[in-house]
């Protein structure tokens, strides 16, 4: 099973994309523990070296949508503020949340069109209706419908009627990926400061003696 989860900083400052950077290694490190694949698909740097404004994870293996779903929410790095000497803030907040990341293309086969002789209407169709030269043009897995009567001859309908239905689903499929696309998008803003479900520190500096 594949799985994609988006983390991203938000709108937040640019402590909160420093945080992502430091909360990501932790999450691929739970990962590998579950025996899951982690590859980051996507990458969008911050303005600082070495942090992160978000991040598309590709999740792989069994059980990582029960593993995308544990982190989704609200993430939070508590430290202080690298940036900012003296700064009282020490919560920076991100958001990780499963997303879908392509729409499957329709496959367009013949085989999975009906095509029907009609008869239709209208000035200058007294010829074509009589001899039903007219064409309906279902695809059956879409229940995408079209009908054409530009021709008098059948045979030249029906290549246009499947050139039309052709079109017809590689626009749908277009508006379906934009979607996707936009949705994507719109996670970055659904970042909620406060109640995380989860919460990291720096891990403690071993002494020497």
């Amino acid at each position: 099973m594949i799985v994609h989860l988006l983390v991203s900083a938000g709108r937040g400052p640019r402590e909160c994309a420093w945080a992502l950077a430091r909360i990501l290694p932790r999450l691929e490190a739970d990962a590998a523990r579950q025996q899951l694949t982690t590859q980051r698909v996507e990458t969008v740097p911050g303005d600082r070296p070495g942090t992160h404004r978000s991040v598309l994870l590709r999740i792989s293996g069994a059980g990582s949508g029960a593993f995308a779903e544990s982190w989704s929410g609200t993430l939070c790095w508590q430290a202080p503020s690298p940036y900012r000497t003296g700064a009282g803030r020490k919560n920076w907040y991100v958001t990780a949340r499963p997303c879908q990341v392509d729409t499957l293309r329709t496959t367009f086969r013949e085989t999975d069109v009906d095509i029907v002789a009609c008869r239709t209407g209208g000035p200058g169709g007294q010829h074509r209706n009589k001899a039903s030269t007219a064409v309906r043009a279902t695809h059956r897995p879409s229940g995408t419908v079209v009908v054409v009567d530009t021709e008098r001859q059948f045979g030249l309908n029906r290549r246009i009627a499947l050139d039309l239905l052709r079109q017809r689903l590689d626009e749908g499929d277009e508006v379906a990926g934009r979607a996707v696309t936009a949705a994507r998008r719109r996670l970055h803003d659904e970042l909620v400061r406060g109640d995380p479900v989860r919460v990291f520190t720096p891990a403690p500096r071993s002494s020497t003696r």
